[in-house]
Parts: structure tokens; sequence; C-alpha cells
């Protein structure tokens, strides 16, 4: 839902910021968090996940979930479990090698140093496990949206395997790509079919929703959890004050933010908290029905409230200068140096290495929070459509042992690597340490085709596994479905830029420049430039649900 500007943790702890990583990046993208964000666009309306009218339940795998391990902080209606227990002993999950020798070609985008694949003992490792070779075409993810379209662009060039982050979704990928270039999995994976494929049967059913396209399952998801995004303040810092962050509503907020801003001292309460507005003000992620009547974000009595409350937060002169001015990218680094004590973003902002917690949820009237899901997968992974079955089933034989939980060789050695040579065990807890080697030769490649679902393994911090997993489970109680949850819907192309006017706007309102008048004539120009258009687009999708 919003943007997250955190840096990664440095510690030498590889596992954790790759973790961390992937979890920054799930929240990045549920900040565009809307489907029409993070999809190409076609020029006509194509017939996208259930968009087509019914139930999409057909066509994804029976859900059977398995666990290896008994968590010490259970996931509670779907919060991730934690664990800060090393298994006495791993358990093989996949009894044979599901591989035939055969060799498949992976294109996948990699954040950080690219390791070497010549003579890399991790790869090697993985693929004698697999039984099958995966070679690596590795992508920095920041130029990979680019090189994704040039290589859909020409389908015979395309590899075996391809990863696609769900925001790096090329134009018309709905309604011409993915049939075109890509194998249907429906007749490998529905329903009971996933018997065959029991750690792919463990990734819960939102995630595999995502991925239908034009009726049909297509894609390989990497799971996400049902939280994204949190309010954050540095417990350490308003202890040392004496100050209790006791915040129940939306001016309890603005009082501590004021109370912790002292220039002088060169500390400010609050960074931009226009991802916390969004939150306490429950507005929707893209539609909410009111009565029968769709509403657009833009035109909800929630988005208005929020403008107005993060306008008065920045007249307050609770913001530190900077974030006034617009250098949102190094919020994380006043954070973490004490300039601003609170501050909000994706949950791969929790850094276990200095003090923060997040704030409980709280509705800006002091009500009954509302917490609205994220996309349930932000990156697929798909496989280059082939008259040879064989080799699709062989593929997704892999996946299923990538998608291997915690508690299972298959995870250990995908996450971690090889014992002695990428990691040492923890004399107290018995989890992986990196060695040196580990950040040259083992990167996240493998859990960018397919992962099991979300959860906290950072044994090295057990007082942080606790604490996000408890907040989970407390929050959990307030989180629901936004409309459309779970529906891989592209919008027509000619809608794709109505948004953009809103970006600035908000910042604008925010920072006293312009009002909620403004606000009121950009939904004018919204609704008479295609915004009405888009709702009846929206409402014929509601209507054959």
């Amino acid at each position: 839902m919003m943007n997250t500007t955190t840096q990664l943790s440095q510690v030498g702890d590889f596992s954790l910021e790759r973790r961390s990583f992937l979890r920054m990046i799930a929240a990045g993208a549920a900040v565009v968090g809307v489907p029409s964000l993070l999809s190409g666009c076609a020029t006509e309306p194509p017939t996208t996940g259930a968009a087509v009218g019914g139930s999409v339940d057909g066509l994804i795998p029976k859900y059977l979930p398995v666990s290896y391990v008994k968590p010490d902080f259970p996931g509670v209606h779907g919060s991730i479990p934690g664990f800060i227990t090393w298994p006495k002993e791993l358990v093989q999950s996949v009894k044979t090698v599901p591989g035939s020798g055969s060799t498949f070609k992976a294109m996948v985008p990699l954040w950080g140093t690219l390791p070497t694949t010549i003579g890399n003992r991790y790869y090697q490792a993985v693929n004698d496990m697999l039984g099958s070779k995966l070679e690596f075409e590795l992508t920095d993810g920041n130029t990979y949206a680019d090189k994704l379209a040039t290589v859909l662009a020409s389908p015979k060039d395309v590899p075996d395997w391809v990863s696609v982050p769900a925001w790096t979704l090329p134009p018309r990928f709905g309604a011409e790509i993915v049939g075109n270039v890509f194998e249907d999995l429906t007749p490998f994976l529905a329903g009971d079919k996933i018997k065959d494929y029991p750690n792919l049967a463990n990734i819960p059913s939102d995630s595999w929703k995502f991925c239908v396209f034009n009726g049909k399952l297509y894609g390989l998801p990497y799971p996400t959890g049902i939280l994204s995004d949190a309010t954050f303040y540095r417990d350490d810092v308003l202890k040392q004050l004496g100050i209790k962050p006791d915040v129940k509503n939306g001016d309890d907020m603005l009082a501590l933010a004021k109370e912790l801003t002292d220039p002088k001292a060169g500390r400010w309460g609050a960074d931009d908290l226009w991802t916390t507005a969004q939150l306490m003000y429950a507005i929707p992620l893209k539609w909410k029905l009111d009565g029968t009547k769709l509403v657009h974000r833009f035109e909800s009595a929630e988005y208005r409230a929020a403008l107005a409350w993060n306008a008065k937060l920045f007249a307050s002169g609770s913001v530190h200068p900077d974030a006034v001015s617009g250098k949102i990218a190094e919020s994380g680094i006043r954070f973490q140096s004490g300039k601003t004590l609170i501050i909000a973003g994706g949950l791969g902002a929790w850094d276990p290495t200095y003090s923060m917690k997040p704030f409980l949820p709280f509705a800006a009237d002091g009500g009954k929070p509302v917490l609205f899901k994220p996309n349930p997968a932000n990156i697929f992974s798909f496989l280059k459509k082939s008259d040879d079955k064989a080799k699709i089933t062989e593929m997704l034989k892999l996946a299923n042992l990538m998608a291997a939980p915690f508690g299972t060789t298959e995870y250990n050695l995908i996450q971690h690597g090889v014992e002695g040579v990428h990691y040492t065990k923890d004399a107290t807890t018995g989890f992986p340490v990196p060695t040196p080697l580990a950040a040259k030769e083992l990167q996240a490649s493998y859990i960018f085709l397919v992962d099991g679902p979300i959860g906290e393994t950072q044994a090295r911090f057990p007082q942080f596994v606790k604490d996000e997993c408890v907040w989970q489970a407390a929050c959990s109680e307030f989180v629901t479905d936004p409309l459309f949850f779970s529906q891989q819907i592209t919008e027509p192309l000619q809608f794709g830029s109505l948004a953009q006017p809103f970006d600035d706007l908000e910042k604008d309102i925010a920072r006293g420049r312009k009002t909620l008048k403004d606000l009121d004539e950009a939904i004018a120009t919204w609704k008479s430039s295609g915004g009405d258009d888009l709702r009846k687009f929206y409402q014929d999708i509601l209507d054959k649900k």
C-alpha cells in the first residue's frame, strides 16, 4: 500500500538481509498495491483472473497445509509463525531426487551484488539436490522490467522458467503474452492434482488465486503475509525521554509527534506519516462498496480525512525538514540516527539490529481499526509453453522441492547453503551463521521461482521474532479482504495515467501548497477523464463474480 524506504540491515547476516529484503519488496509492491499500477495495461478489457465471472476455485490447487516443525510462536488467522528453536533433526520432505539430469534456463532478478555462477558451490549443491541443473540468467532487479519486456517481445528467446515481479508486468501481459508464451498449469495442479506436489499444496489458496490469468492457472507464487505496513517508533529513545507511546487515535498521534519534537536537539517527532494516515483511516486500496455503488479511493471520505490529518501533522512542525522538502528516500537513515522518532512503511523496515517497535493498530476516531490485506503474491514465475509435458512435470517437481518449508533439509540448503562452507551453527541456538563465502556465492535465486509460506526465522534475534509474531497475531483480528482481493485484474490502457495527478496532490496538500478544494477539482477531472468509465469496467467484473 505504501512506500518502503528502509535501508538493508548491515549486520553481516546475509540470510537476514535477504529475507528482510524480500518482505520489503512485497510490502513495497503492495504500496502500488492495486492491480492497475502493478500490472501492464491492455487496449481492451482482458478477461483476467476472476474478471470473466464466477469462482476460480476449480482452477487452483487444493490447500493441504503441512508442517514439519512446531513454531515457537504460531500464526493466528494467517499471521506469520515464528521460529527461535532450531529443529533437533531436519526432515527430508522430498524423498527421491526429482530431476532427471535435465538443464533448464531460468531468468530471475536479484538486488545487490550478482554472484558468479562459475564454480559456485551453492548453486552446485542445490542443483545436485534437485537432480537437474538450473542455469540462472541473473539481472539487476532495478533494470529487470526492461530486460523482461525485451525477452517477452521475442517468444523464441524466452527461457524455460521466468520470474516476474508483479510490478514489472509489461503491457498486454494478461491480454496477449501469458497465454501465448507460458504453460497453462491448470491441468497439472488444479484441485487434487496438487497432491503430487505436497510442498506446493502447502501454499495458501489466496496466493494461487492471484496467479490466475484469463481463467487459467499460469503462475507459481512467492507468497506474502496478511500484513504489509506499520507505524514504528524508537522505543529506546522514548524510554530515555520518559514518554509512553500510548496512541489510541489520530489526535494522540499528533500530540505524541509534537511532544517528541525538539529542533534545538536536532530531533523531530515524525517523518512523513502518510502511510499512518492511510492505515488509521482505512482508505480503500482501490474501490469500496457504498451500498451497491462502487466508490474509488480518491472519492472516499476516508481518503479526504487522511489528507486533512496529514496536513495537520505537517502544519504542526513535527515533521523533519528533509521530509517536508521531499527527501523521502533517506527516511530510514533519519529514523535510525534518532533524528526522527516515528516512521511508517513496509514491515521490511523492522530492523532487529536497533531498538524500534510498531504501534498496535488504531483507528483515527479511536474505534475498531480495519487493516486491508496486501496482494497475496507479488512475485510469480512462469514456465515456457512446451509440447513436452514431461518437461513441464519435471519443472513442477523441482518447484515442489524448492517450496519446502522451514524444518526441512531442502529449505535449509536453499536458504543457508552448505554447512561448513556457507554457514556454521550458532553454539547457543543451533541456527546457521553465514560465513564470508555466503555473501559471495549465496543469493536468493531459487526463491524467486517459487517459495513456501512466509515465516520469521531470525533466531539470532529471538526478541525480534517474538515481538513481530505477537504483534502480527494481535493485528490479525483487524485484517480483512479488500474489494477484488486476490483477483488478477489488468485495466485497459486508457486508464493507465488516471491516478498520476493524485501522487503530487497528496504531497502538496500535506505541505500546505494546496487544499481539499483542489482535491474536489482533481476528482471532477478524474471522473470526466475516464474515472467513471473505469468504474463501469470494475462494476462489470463485480457483476460477473
